[in-house]
């Protein structure tokens, strides 16, 4: 990293973070004050238990979004990210199965996002023993 920028580095982790978590903790609470709602959508798409899979995944991005955001217990606030993201993409957007070319790009783009989303959790997730500004962990 180019010397000019180390100023700004604590504030880029920050807003990384809070940018990233914004998604998780959002979703996290509409899964859960919207609870009938995900979960028809995921008994639809086949899921088992789909009411106790929306309020536990609910519950999961939630938690795992508080704690990379705070940057306190990372490693496990990404790993639950990471339990959220790997059968989400291959299981609620499996683009594979669609018949309708519309509907096929609308999950292949859900799908691709949730890879990238993922990639990114699993960088925090290895990032998680080392220090972060502005973070209760260190």
């Amino acid at each position: 990293m180019p010397e000019a920028l180390f100023p700004l580095y604590p504030w880029m982790h920050l807003v990384g973070r809070i940018l990233f978590s914004m998604l998780f903790i959002g979703n996290g609470l509409n899964h859960l004050f919207k609870v009938n709602d995900i979960a028809a959508y995921a008994q639809i798409k086949g899921l088992p238990a789909p009411k106790a899979a929306t309020i536990i995944s609910g519950l999961m991005i939630v938690v795992g979004g508080v704690l990379v955001l705070l940057g306190w217990h990372r490693f496990i606030g990404a790993g639950l990210i990471v339990i959220f993201l790997l059968p989400t993409a291959f299981v609620m957007h499996a683009f594979w199965k669609e018949s309708d070319p519309a509907m096929m790009q609308v999950e292949m783009a859900h799908f691709l996002k949730d890879l990238a989303l993922l990639g990114a959790a699993l960088f925090f997730a290895f990032y998680a023993g080392m220090p972060w500004p502005m973070s209760l962990g260190g």
